[in-house]
């Protein structure tokens, strides 16, 4: 059996780490949403004038809808809303983008764990995606770029003021947002693609509130007021322990 201060060790230890997963949430925040900002200053300009701003396009007197300024726009918010990894956006073909069923497929060869899966697109998802799709040509390729994001992503970070902040944030940003609105890890699991529970469990301090809620269950029908009781001294159960059910 451990000691009193093998265990106080060990419960600091936890509580650093802890603190440290909030401070990098909050940072992580305060940057995604300098990048949304970002989005919101160049969508006022022309892919023309912000060749790698981080933004939607104004749209032209003539044109039938919006079109994104560049790759990096609809790369950037495909992963904001969905989880892929960036390695996952740069190997997605459109012939596994189901836009009736509106569900996006990872292919198990292009996936960090070689399981396939599937994961539904939002409308953001949908939106970015449709409008990439008439501007991009007819690549076979969502994003056929040779790059891999990289001058991009470092002049986006450049322009927004970011610094020590990677793509695979974007993921954690993802992923964070569901659990704080109260989604089941094992389904965080199965949308990032994480092998097991436990990779995705990082997450669960975001949803102390879904844990209080879930116990909170247990009060609708205590274990007391349904806990058969034998009669004491001649007088029934019910006297002491009033059952109801």
């Amino acid at each position: 059996m451990r000691t009193k201060d093998a265990i106080h060790q060990e419960l600091a230890i936890e509580q650093a780490r802890l603190a440290e997963l909030e401070r990098a949430r909050e940072e992580a925040r305060t940057k995604i949403e300098l990048l949304r900002s970002e989005l919101t200053a160049a969508q006022r300009t022309t892919s023309r004038s912000l060749p790698l701003s981080f933004g939607v396009q104004s749209k032209a007197p003539d044109s039938p809808a919006d079109k994104v300024g560049d790759h990096l726009t609809p790369a950037v918010l495909l992963s904001l809303n969905t989880g892929l990894r960036r390695g996952e956006v740069l190997k997605l073909r459109w012939s596994s983008v189901d836009f009736n069923r509106r569900l996006l497929t990872v292919e198990g060869r292009n996936a960090k764990n070689r399981q396939t899966r599937h994961v539904p697109l939002n409308e953001e998802a949908m939106n970015v995606l449709r409008r990439w799709r008439e501007q991009s040509g007819g690549s076979a390729k969502v994003f056929d770029v040779a790059t891999r994001f990289q001058t991009a992503w470092k002049k986006l970070l450049l322009r927004a003021g970011i610094t020590h902040f990677r793509w695979h944030d974007l993921r954690h940003h993802f992923a964070s947002r569901l659990v704080q609105r109260g989604v089941p890890l094992n389904t965080v699991r199965d949308l990032l693609g994480h092998s097991s529970v436990g990779m995705s469990l990082r997450y669960a301090h975001l949803a102390p509130d879904q844990r209080r809620e879930a116990v909170a269950k247990l009060n609708e029908k205590p274990i007391l007021a349904l806990t058969l009781r034998l009669p004491r001294n001649n007088f029934p159960a019910t006297s002491f322990y009033p059952i109801e059910i």
